[in-house]
């Protein structure tokens, strides 16, 4: 059984790695796109850049967040008060970060799933007339679904990871953003605190073990499509 404050850290961390995968679901699925379908000058570095998260510590990527989204950066006074939105040390921050370092992973499960999918197919839609928009939706998005279904649970549970970028840009409020992992931390850093510590590290494996397990039957149901 978990704790008042122990289930309070795990449903917290479903609710940023929820907002933080939907709010990132448009971007990553219009850059795969983008990056399947398109060719321009510029294609490889704006691939690096999207998956520079991957490679960047953690918390090079929570500063630049606070330096842009804190409370005193000129974007953060401006969404504050046009928009009435917060990210500095407020949930909101947490799924953005979580957002942010999920989305390379997103990008590239859902890329490859587009790639997947046979153009001639989409070919085929434009000759009898149907509009790019019509084709995306009806050919396109249902074959890469598998894909899209995948990229979505990776950055899903990347989020629930989230550690580094997350406390730098938000700190670890108890009730506000204090995620599975900064509460794992900050059991850890306080005596008598292992018995929760190991209850909330089975309950992150098990979330994160159902997650790749999912993703891993998604991308062989893809990989059956395609061949198909």
């Amino acid at each position: 059984m978990l704790s008042p404050a122990e289930l309070q850290a795990l449903t917290l961390s479903l609710k940023v790695a929820f907002w933080g995968v939907l709010a990132s679901l448009p971007v990553a699925l219009a850059l795969a796109y983008l990056l399947a379908r398109m060719e321009f000058s510029g294609k490889t570095i704006l691939d690096g850049l999207i998956n520079l998260p991957l490679v960047l510590p953690p918390v090079v990527v929570g500063y630049a967040l606070l330096v842009s989204f804190g409370r005193q950066a000129p974007l953060g006074r401006f969404l504050e008060a046009q928009f009435g939105l917060v990210f500095a040390f407020r949930w909101t921050g947490a799924a953005l970060a979580a957002a942010l370092m999920g989305l390379p992973l997103a990008v590239r499960a859902m890329r490859q799933g587009i790639e997947s999918v046979d153009r001639g197919l989409e070919s085929a839609a434009a000759t009898l007339g149907a509009s790019p928009p019509r084709i995306f939706a009806t050919v396109t998005l249902p074959l890469a679904l598998p894909g899209i279904l995948n990229g979505l649970l990776l950055s899903f549970a990347r989020s629930l990871g989230e550690f580094g970028a997350t406390i730098t840009f938000v700190s670890s409020i108890p009730g506000e953003t204090q995620t599975l992992p900064l509460a794992i931390y900050g059991l850890t850093q306080v005596p008598g605190g292992d018995a929760s510590a190991l209850r909330l590290c089975a309950v992150s494996v098990a979330l994160s073990l159902a997650a790749l397990v999912t993703s891993e039957y998604l991308l062989r149901r893809a990989r059956r499509g395609a061949r198909a």
